[in-house]
């Protein structure tokens, strides 16, 4: 996987601009770019950035986030401010600048915005932490890499005959397109985060 660092820090002023600031932490900015380059990598087989992830005590962590926040810092792309949070500091991040958005897909932006909304708008720190603790963060040691091809573990295991029958109505769905030369539209977040969240449950 070919790691992109200038699209990495392209993507974090990106978030920076779509999340209210103090709805984006370390934390969450971890997450925001880990769900993004592995559920793009499911769909289309290839990641957004192409980043390396390791398995940390609050879920998946980028191996270069800190380096890429104190570059775009120096270069006044983005301001990070420390803030009280009930008796911690959490570190909150503006953005200065305008990303180059030359550099993403429309593909990739709908995602992007997708997980930005589910990560900062829709959880707290804690429990997006606690939803990325999934088989794929469970598959490896603690400081260990967290392969791209691991994200396929996190969707459900058990098949139900809708879902047969989903699939079935998919393929045909594909195939018509491609024959036509069609755009494939892409399974939104909500959906999988929702399938994703009842086979944790079973």
């Amino acid at each position: 996987m070919q790691f992109d660092v200038e699209k990495l820090e392209n993507l974090v002023i990106y978030a920076c601009r779509k999340a209210e600031r103090s709805a984006l932490g370390a934390v969450k900015l971890h997450k925001v770019l880990y769900f993004s380059d592995m559920l793009f990598y499911a769909e289309h087989g290839t990641a957004i950035t192409g980043a390396t992830y390791r398995k940390r005590p609050f879920g998946p962590t980028c191996d270069v986030l800190l380096s890429s926040l104190r570059s775009l810092e120096k270069r006044g792309a983005i301001r990070i401010h420390e803030v009280d949070y009930f008796g911690y500091l959490k570190k909150e991040f503006e953005s200065l600048t305008q990303p180059e958005l030359s550099r993403f897909s429309e593909l990739e932006i709908a995602l992007v915005d997708e997980v930005v909304d589910f990560v900062c708008n829709e959880n707290s720190a804690k429990t997006i932490s606690d939803f990325s603790h999934n088989r794929a963060w469970e598959s490896v040691e603690f400081g260990d890499v967290i392969r791209y091809n691991s994200v396929f573990s996190i969707f459900p295991t058990d098949v139900s005959p809708e879902a047969i029958e989903w699939a079935k109505a998919e393929v045909e769905r594909l195939a018509s397109a491609r024959s036509s030369k069609a755009s494939v539209a892409r399974h939104d977040f909500r959906d999988f985060r929702d399938r994703v969240l009842q086979a944790r449950g079973a």
